[in-house]
């Protein structure tokens, strides 16, 4: 379908190929919904938050309870998320994961597997079942989405630690070396930078898990909220439903996502990219190119909501647009 919908874009008035990535974007769909035009999708953001036993190493400049509390700020409406999703017009989706302390509102949606997981420089994050059953709920959870009438998922994570988990996995599947991947997260110094690619060697060293087992190194390595949003991936990939990443994070789960299932890679938009390291490596091993670049890093899928915009006016420039015979209009290109 790919085909017939590059020839309707080009059918439209305006020289060929002039709007760019939109085309491009808007054609990447299509293919994936196996339809010339594509309907134009309503929006969710889905923001999974958790905690990571390796923040007790000392591996972010923000304690540990910074994520029950935003958490809360979510519930509140206060946080960047909640602005950028209001102004997306996008419907805000706040899942605990495995907070340590919960948020118990109904705002937010209890998914949890644990309170936070174990420190990766000890031993696997989490078992193996565990990871597994994240990642079928995340699939199931997907299926909901789309169930209610969404038609685009946007990610995002809270997590403190959670730069370190990614940078893990993303060294182990990549594979790259630790300081390759290690950035400064929400504002480490260089001592905490350094420190940081030690505990991420010690947790690769500790946990011998074959890279061929993408399954056994999220286990190992990644948090809950990550092997969730492997799951809302993989789901959305079956439900045949674009996802925009966001940064790194959600960088790797889309990366042990496609190691799971290849054909995962044809639901996936890199909204932006992080000034992290990683995250550079990541998306180019997953072949995406993004749409921003703004030096985010925040998270919470705020450059994920800000991309959703422009991915929906690609698919209304697509549907709406007048042809040449339509509006009159002599088409040079022919």
């Amino acid at each position: 379908m790919s085909e017939a919908a590059q020839r309707a874009f080009d059918l439209k008035t305006k020289p060929r190929g002039s709007l760019g990535r939109l085309e491009e974007i808007a054609v990447r769909i299509a293919a994936l919904q196996e339809v010339t035009v594509p309907p134009i999708p309503a929006p969710a953001i889905v923001v999974a938050a958790a905690d990571h036993g390796v923040a007790a190493e000392g591996v972010s400049a923000y304690p540990q309870e910074v994520t029950a509390q935003m958490v809360a700020n979510f519930v509140a409406g206060g946080a960047a998320i909640n602005v950028l999703a209001r102004e997306a017009g996008a419907q805000l989706v706040v899942i605990d994961a495995g907070v340590v302390t919960p948020c118990e509102q109904p705002e937010v949606r209890s998914l949890r597997f644990g309170a936070g997981t174990a420190s990766i420089v000890r031993g696997p994050a989490m078992a193996r079942e565990v990871a597994a059953a994240a990642v079928e709920a995340g699939r199931a959870l997907a299926a909901e989405l789309v169930g209610n009438g969404i038609g685009i998922v946007a990610l995002g994570e809270m997590g403190i630690g959670n730069t370190t988990s990614a940078s893990a996995l993303s060294a182990k599947l990549l594979p790259a070396e630790p300081a390759q991947v290690c950035g400064r997260g929400t504002g480490l110094d260089d001592a905490g930078l350094a420190r940081k690619v030690e505990v991420v060697a010690s947790a690769l060293a500790v946990n011998d898990v074959a890279a061929d087992d993408p399954l056994g190194v999220l286990a190992a390595l990644g948090g809950f909220e990550i092997a969730l949003l492997v799951g809302v991936i993989l789901g959305c990939r079956e439900e045949r439903v674009p996802v925009l990443l966001d940064g790194f994070i959600t960088g790797a789960s889309a990366l042990v996502a496609t190691r799971l299932e290849p054909g995962a890679i044809d639901a996936l938009i890199a909204a932006h990219r992080s000034p992290e390291p990683g995250h550079a490596l990541v998306l180019a091993e997953l072949g995406l190119e993004p749409l921003l670049d703004l030096r985010l890093r925040l998270g919470e899928g705020s450059g994920a909501a800000l991309a959703l915009p422009i991915v929906r006016s690609s698919l209304a420039l697509l549907a709406d647009m007048a042809s040449f015979d339509h509006a009159g209009v002599t088409d040079a290109g022919r």
